[in-house]
């Protein structure tokens, strides 16, 4: 089956849904930082580089099965100004809606982060969701952590799932995975732990890597970051990777930081050599990218960037498979 891909990132989605048996023809993705990454690692792919604004419905290929995607969501999230709908990145949520009215495609899949549900969000979304409906799709909701699907890591996300209302089509949520299949940083990163190394002067991207990406950002904590304890032990899921460097979570062979006043925390004394954030790869790692896909990038902040935004391809592929079901259910049921 054919998919089209808007706000694609380094692919996360794509690869989920790649390993449930679509195929992405055409991807959409303004941020130059990301194209030679996107390039490298889906050769076959068609990849228009425009606004997704400035791309004309025409411009897209016909007769998709589905379109998939993360509109910008800093917009939506708790931890920024949350202007939703009323910034330009929200409002990109719009254009999403143009072109699946235009291709009428069998589904869509749109991800974003949990902040859309904040009460102060509650009409754009509800207006977002009418608009769903009036284009011709059954949309189901819903709120999900990414580690209940196999994803080492605490990650709660918005999925929206729509089915075109013609194709009569019946979704289920994908069923989490049983308590002992679980991951943890442990299983992603454990064989990682003695080979990352510190990015170049000026956090620029290390050359001299057996593993690709496996380097890790330099440079002091902000006091923000030491308000947290920001570190995981080995047994436990990640922290959300997030989209900053920065703000990437501490690798789990450093002792939990310790509490010194309110919203202080520090790390523990004599420990301090344990203490470095986790590699892009091991970021990548915790969001399911296989090794093989590898992230171009000359500062590592771009390579932080493009992990923390994209969707943890395990939790794509939950989904991917559950829709894949559907359709093959209904095409059965009408055979029959």
């Amino acid at each position: 089956m054919k998919l089209i891909s808007l706000f694609t990132g380094c692919g996360g989605l794509d690869l989920g849904f790649k390993k449930a048996g679509f195929n992405t023809i055409w991807m959409n993705e303004y941020d130059k930082s990301i194209w030679d990454t996107i390039r490298f690692n889906f050769p076959e792919s068609t990849l228009e580089t425009r606004s997704v604004s400035d791309v004309d419905e025409r411009d897209i290929p016909e007769n998709v099965d589905g379109i998939i995607g993360g509109p910008p969501c800093q917009s939506w999230s708790e931890a920024g100004a949350g202007r939703g709908i009323n910034d330009k990145r929200g409002q990109l949520f719009f254009d999403f809606i143009r072109i699946l009215d235009a291709k009428k495609p069998k589904f869509f899949l749109a991800e974003n982060v949990s902040g859309m549900l904040h009460r102060k969000h509650e009409v754009a979304f509800s207006n977002i969701k009418s608009l769903l409906s009036d284009v011709g799709y059954t949309i189901s909701q819903y709120l999900v952590n990414a580690s209940d699907y196999g994803v080492p890591q605490d990650r709660k996300r918005v999925i929206l799932v729509g089915f075109r209302k013609d194709l009569d089509v019946r979704f289920n949520l994908p069923e989490p995975v049983g308590l002992y299949e679980r991951k943890c940083l442990k299983d992603a990163i454990w064989d990682l732990k003695e080979s990352a190394k510190p990015a170049l002067e000026k956090n620029k991207a290390n050359v001299d890597l057996d593993i690709p990406n496996h380097e890790y950002m330099t440079g002091s904590f902000s006091s923000i970051y030491m308000s947290r304890n920001r570190v995981r032990s080995w047994d436990e899921p990640s922290f959300t990777i997030q989209a900053g460097g920065r703000h990437a979570p501490i690798h789990p062979q450093a002792p939990k930081m310790e509490l010194v006043a309110k919203n202080k925390r520090i790390f523990i004394p004599g420990k301090e050599n344990l203490y470095r954030r986790m590699s892009v790869r091991e970021c990548a790692r915790v969001q399911c990218f296989p090794d093989s896909h590898i992230l171009l990038y000359n500062n590592i902040a771009d390579g932080y960037k493009m992990i923390g935004n994209a969707v943890p391809v395990d939790l794509a592929y939950a989904f991917a498979s559950e829709i894949k079901k559907a359709l093959l259910d209904k095409s059965i049921e009408q055979a029959a």
